[in-house]
């Protein structure tokens, strides 16, 4: 069967490896399989059953002010969004090929961050992916012209594409068991939608569905969480979900209570003496429009009406009363008196905030922020920082996928090639640069006070190799270049601070080996030592 799109292959690729367990994916992944199944569970959480239903679920939560406003702080620490510099870099310094090759791969770098727009939408690639939990874009090539590499990139809605995968088996003839044979992986688009679950078995339908591209035609990269029970993949929000509708409760409900507990409402206790039930009821119920005035205000039409037929809670109450008590009485009842309290709100709003793995300072603009020393810095700071290079290394595989097509089709490299120094390709994000100067001069101020320290030991328990190596965090190479600096500094520096020698000297450093003239014959010092 044809797909629709290209495939990347080794050359004289032969699998002789055998095993019955199907190759690690990256989650949510549906196997076809032979024969047809049925399942049913029971959802007690409200979990959703399909991939649609679940990232129109993380959308929705991610509109809510305070998530909203957690995702920015995560965002923007994530992808510095400065005006004079590059969102991210390529740095191949640990890369072991000639530089020619590593021209070649910067140049082709740029290329793809000029194709995703990337200097512009960012944070809006970052923020998808980060809220729907995977992100697909469609690799588009000129198939009469392969060798010049990708053309366009376009991102694709996640609703719309599923991957899916093909076990096909064989049976040990000896031993009766069945190892994997191959494994067919290609994807699945359809423009309204994929409904297909993991309930369902995806074989009898999956033809049907859409279109069917190959595995290399797309590229996929996703948050790397996983529900094995669902054979879902999970965004970064699954978890907030809870906390974020227990927060919507609440609030509704402290509306609703200050609407109803704010005003003070009078209670009327209207005497109806010995009338029966039903005549009673009747008497209340005009000494009640005798004395109840209901204005409503239309905004359609704009008009003013009487609405006396509705009963509202911010109205009053009328109670009848039998003879033998008191009579007609009106008694005030009083508003709400803990109308401030908003201790619940802040509880959840903190549980809200730990789902997201951002600070509690964060959540209060009155602490401000603080760059100071590492030693000022909070855990939860450190922690957040921690997971924000855990997400930017995730989202760097999209840069990987894309470049290695890029790269292979352009013939820069074979496949062998790129797997063997894809692990040594680091991506350097742009950062705030206040912030970073400022760590980077702490780290500098810390070295200097150990230097400061151990240079009295210098050559007596410590050597110059172990301070440049072990205290100023030098490298080996940074090393060589140092010693050939100060070498050349050494030979073409003067000292000025120096007294002057005899001119005449050979060697001066000012005349450079050419002595001045004699002085004539007959010329004599002055007195005051003026020539």
């Amino acid at each position: 069967m044809e797909l629709f799109g290209y495939t990347i292959k080794k050359q004289g690729e032969v699998q002789t490896e055998r095993s019955f367990v199907p190759p690690s994916d990256d989650g949510a992944l549906d196997t076809i399989k032979a024969g047809g199944y049925y399942g049913t569970y029971l959802d007690l959480e409200g979990v959703a059953k399909n991939e649609s239903e679940q990232i129109k679920r993380y959308r929705e939560t991610a509109l809510m002010a305070d998530v909203d406003s957690a995702i920015n702080d995560i965002v923007n620490e994530a992808i510095a969004n400065l005006d004079d510099e590059t969102p991210v870099k390529i740095d191949l310094n640990n890369v072991k090929v000639s530089a020619s090759i590593k021209k070649n791969i910067e140049e082709e770098f740029k290329n793809i961050v000029h194709m995703l727009q990337f200097n512009d939408r960012a944070q809006d690639y970052f923020r998808r992916w980060y809220i729907d939990g995977r992100m697909y874009f469609h690799k588009v090539i000129d198939t009469a012209k392969p060798r010049q590499g990708i053309t366009d990139i376009r991102y694709i809605d996640p609703r719309k594409i599923r991957k899916v995968r093909n076990v096909i088996k064989e049976k040990d003839i000896k031993t009766g068991v069945e190892f994997i044979k191959r494994v067919d992986e290609f994807f699945v688009y359809n423009e309204k939608g994929i409904s297909t679950t993991s309930t369902v078995n995806p074989s009898a339908s999956i033809n049907a569905q859409g279109l069917q591209i190959t595995k290399d035609a797309i590229s996929f990269i996703t948050s790397g969480l996983f529900d094995v029970d669902n054979n879902m993949v999970l965004s970064y929000l699954h978890k907030v979900i809870k906390p974020a509708n227990q927060l919507r409760m609440m609030e509704n409900a402290l509306v609703i209570y200050r609407l109803a507990r704010a005003p003070e409402r009078r209670i009327f206790y209207i005497d109806v003496g010995n009338l029966p039930k039903l005549k009673a009821e009747q008497y209340l119920k005009d000494i009640m429009n005798r004395y109840r005035n209901k204005l409503v205000y239309d905004a359609q039409t704009g008009e003013i009406r009487d609405d006396k037929k509705t009963m509202s809670l911010l109205e009053d109450f009328w109670l009848p009363r039998r003879e033998g008590g008191k009579g007609t009485q009106i008694e005030t009842l009083p508003g709400g008196q803990n109308l401030g309290e908003i201790a619940d709100i802040e509880y959840f709003q903190k549980k809200l905030y730990q789902s997201l793995n951002v600070p509690m300072t964060r959540l209060t603009q009155e602490g401000g922020m603080n760059f100071g020393r590492a030693s000022e810095i909070t855990r939860d700071e450190l922690k957040f920082t921690k997971f924000i290079g855990k997400l930017r290394r995730k989202f760097s595989t999209l840069f990987n996928d894309l470049l290695k097509t890029q790269l292979i089709l352009k013939g820069v490299m074979t496949v062998q090639d790129w797997d063997e120094m894809v692990d040594d390709v680091q991506y350097k994000y742009a950062q705030d640069a206040y912030y970073a100067e400022s760590k980077d001069q702490e780290l500098l101020r810390s070295r200097i006070e150990i230097l400061g320290q151990l240079a009295p030991f210098d050559g007596q328990y410590v050597t110059k190799k172990y301070i440049q190596n072990h205290v100023l965090r030098f490298t080996e190479q940074e090393v060589e270049e140092m010693d050939k600096a100060m070498e050349e500094q050494k030979a073409t520096s003067m000292d000025y601070s120096a007294p002057l020698e005899d001119p005449n000297q050979p060697g001066n450093i000012l005349t450079k080996g050419a002595p001045f003239p004699a002085a004539p014959e007959g010329s004599a010092k002055k007195p005051n030592g003026n020539k």
